[in-house]
């Protein structure tokens, strides 16, 4: 008997990393549901990209703040394939300083709207189907903002306010591995400074001043910024080659949360190792 293929729920997939991710796994013969909501100048260029994969895939627009949209998403889901084994939680809006200034009310609900509740409600609808799977796996993308906070070179990037909901993510995703166990596997992604998020090809990185951008990458021990593919790896590490590992936070920052201080050499007169 063959085996069904499996079945992706991949959220913000209309550009950059999330559309890299849902390549990766249409490629890997999953059958694929992808949202999207703004950007719709980027539609056609994802519509053509997913065509020349050959794979199964649906294509939805939904408000994803919107709560009461969620279950209908996920029926949505059931409805086409019969099945949902792979959840990646890839939706946030984060407002940088250097872009929208000081927040403003509404900008700081909208960050709390996007950032984390949508990715709470929409795995809870999730959840009773991924229970099913017989390896049932998700994915929750985070930044490190949650780490360092808005400081450093990354303060014209990271307001306070996205950073204390990628701090939030880490607990959801230790609380969900939990509740998903033994079936469920939920793990984390930890996203440094990323092309297309927060790095190059984002409206952010061209307002930086060159001395921050020079700043941010002395900072980041492996000296660049990262890659869609970087990310794409590591996404399909935690679902395909990962199966005893959950409720793990992967840090994927090129070294950046460590400062990027270099080690001293030792004096002279110290014996060398």
């Amino acid at each position: 008997m063959v085996q069904e293929a499996r079945v992706a729920l991949v959220l913000g997939a209309v550009k950059g990393i999330g559309l890299e991710i849902a390549l990766l796994l249409a490629k890997r013969g999953v059958r694929t549901v992808l949202t999207w909501h703004d950007w719709e100048e980027s539609l056609p260029e994802m519509e053509a990209a997913l065509a020349g994969t050959g794979g199964d895939y649906e294509i939805v627009r939904v408000d994803l703040t919107d709560t009461e949209a969620i279950p209908g998403l996920i029926d949505r889901v059931i409805h086409r394939f019969g099945r949902l084994d792979i959840l990646i939680n890839n939706i946030e809006r984060g407002g940088m300083p250097v872009v929208h200034g000081h927040y403003t009310s509404n900008q700081w609900e909208l960050e709390v709207a996007t950032t984390l509740t949508a990715k709470r409600w929409v795995f809870e609808a999730a959840l009773p189907h991924l229970k099913k799977s017989s390896d049932g796996c998700v994915v929750n993308l985070s930044s490190i903002a949650g780490v360092v906070g808005r400081s450093g070179p990354a303060s014209y990037i990271f307001n306070e306010g996205y950073s204390a909901l990628n701090r939030g993510i880490s607990l959801l995703t230790e609380t969900w591995a939990r509740l998903g166990a033994p079936n469920v596997r939920v793990n984390e992604l930890m996203l440094g400074i990323m092309d297309t998020r927060h790095g190059r090809g984002t409206r952010g990185w061209g307002m930086h001043p060159e001395r921050v951008k020079d700043g941010l990458l002395d900072h980041t021990l492996l000296a660049r910024t990262g890659t869609p593919e970087d990310v794409v790896k590591a996404v399909g590490f935690l679902i395909f080659e990962a199966p005893f590992m959950t409720g793990s936070v992967i840090r994927l920052d090129g070294g950046y949360v460590l400062g990027g201080d270099t080690i001293w050499p030792m004096p002279e007169g110290v014996e060398k190792l």
